[in-house]
């Protein structure tokens, strides 16, 4: 299991020390928060990532929060899925 959460459906206002301070309840250790900006605006995009100190922090997290309301907004906590490699655009070899 990955250590790694997606968060979606999270309210504009979400800031990466609010995440924090949820996802650490109940003695769970958090140990990175990633919130999502827009490049051109700056604001947030609506998810975030949280990596998790331990898979089984990484399970509780699940369990505890996901469907749970935040800022009036139910959240989606699931496993972070990989990021697949990106293709198309400019190529410079020849």
């Amino acid at each position: 299991m990955s250590k790694r959460l997606f968060v979606g459906n999270l309210s504009f206002q979400t800031t990466e020390a609010g995440l924090s301070a949820i996802f650490a309840q109940e003695g769970r250790q958090v140990s990175t928060v990633t919130l999502v900006l827009d490049r051109d605006t700056g604001r947030s995009r609506g998810f975030a990532f949280v990596e998790m100190a331990t898979d089984a922090d990484a399970q509780k997290a699940i369990k505890s929060l996901d469907g749970t309301q935040l800022e009036g907004r139910a959240l989606k906590v699931d496993i972070a899925a990989e990021r697949k490699p990106r293709t198309g655009g400019f190529d410079r070899r020849e």
